[in-house]
């Protein structure tokens, strides 16, 4: 059985965050066929390429049964088996729409997240998007390193350009080349005048502390 823990980072306004609250997506479930009913379907989440959480999920007509053991820190794992039910909505081309309905709050969502010992969707369970505590710098640095993942370079933007992925055409890879060294150009001027003002203020703690002498 797959475990969940309680080891999320918490945001810069000291609230979790969607990204470290193991998100499920009825969409990507969708997609990796884990809906068909009778699936029964191990789900990893994983950081840095490595896995630090683990479900499982079995799948009914109109629900699914999620799997899984959890523990708080200090404490013996608790086996945890939570239903979630399903609706589905029309679409304007025609098929439908699943969607996940809370088990809180009973909304229509596409997402609920794993923060604490329940499934429950981003309202109820207070998350916040990691991009809400972030500085202009911070955020351009993160879209970098997206970019960066897409053209197959190793992660940091300190670590300078890589080489044009094999099959992607020039005209793409100059422009995300070019979108990459804007963000990097970005979060560097912000990091540099982050620094400018951190040497202004010790240079007037400097001079504070001379004059009282």
């Amino acid at each position: 059985m797959g475990g969940i823990g309680s080891g999320r980072r918490p945001s810069y306004s000291g609230r979790d965050t969607t990204e470290d609250s193991q998100p499920l997506d009825i969409r990507r479930l969708q997609r990796a066929g884990v809906l068909t009913p009778g699936r029964f379907v191990g789900w990893q989440w994983t950081v840095n390429d490595k896995v630090h959480s683990s479900i499982w999920i079995i799948a009914d007509t109109n629900s699914l049964t999620l799997s899984y053991s959890y523990a708080l820190r200090g404490n013996p794992a608790e086996a945890v088996n939570q239903t979630v039910w399903l609706e589905s909505t029309p679409c304007a081309l025609g098929g439908h729409r699943q969607w996940f309905t809370c088990p809180s709050c009973k909304r229509r969502v596409a997402v609920i997240y794993g923060s604490g010992r329940l499934f429950a969707c981003r309202r109820c369970k207070g998350l916040a998007y990691s991009c809400q505590g972030e500085s202009v710098d911070d955020r351009a640095a993160r879209r970098a390193d997206c970019l960066r993942k897409k053209l197959g370079w190793e992660p940091g933007i300190l670590n300078g350009p890589g080489l044009r992925p094999r099959g992607m055409h020039w005209r793409t890879y100059e422009r995300l080349q070019a979108q990459h060294e804007a963000f990097v150009g970005a979060s560097l001027a912000g990091i540099a005048k982050k620094l400018g003002l951190l040497q202004g203020r010790f240079e007037d703690i400097e001079a504070a502390s001379a004059s009282s002498r």
